[in-house]
């Protein structure tokens, strides 16, 4: 729903036991039509993890592998957590595949 004035649009906000739609501009719908205010989060666990054949575009990183004591692999960055921290970076050796994360 938009402001006939300004054209922003309208929120909502409680006025005692009603619910009223309010702009920035100080316009106020009183008497607001049937409306129906839905929100949906959608939370996504999983974690998009590279596939092999992809791995020949991913660029390499001076790292050792804990697991065959490489000191070469691939990176790449997924942004795992809230937009206002840092991305995470994930590594897979080239010599063992084995794979895993940096929080630095």
């Amino acid at each position: 729903m938009f402001c006939p004035k300004c054209g922003s649009i309208l929120v909502p906000k409680k006025d005692g036991s009603k619910r009223i739609f309010v702009c920035s501009c100080g316009y106020s719908d009183k008497n607001p039509e049937k409306l129906e205010i839905k929100e949906t989060l959608v939370k996504n666990d999983s974690i998009d993890v590279v596939r092999e054949e992809d791995e020949q575009t991913l660029p390499i990183t001076d790292a050792e592998c804990s697991k065959c004591k490489n000191k070469k692999a691939f990176f790449w960055l997924v942004q795992t957590r809230a937009g206002d921290e840092p991305e995470t970076k994930f590594l897979r050796c080239t010599k063992c595949k084995h794979t895993w994360r940096d929080y630095d």
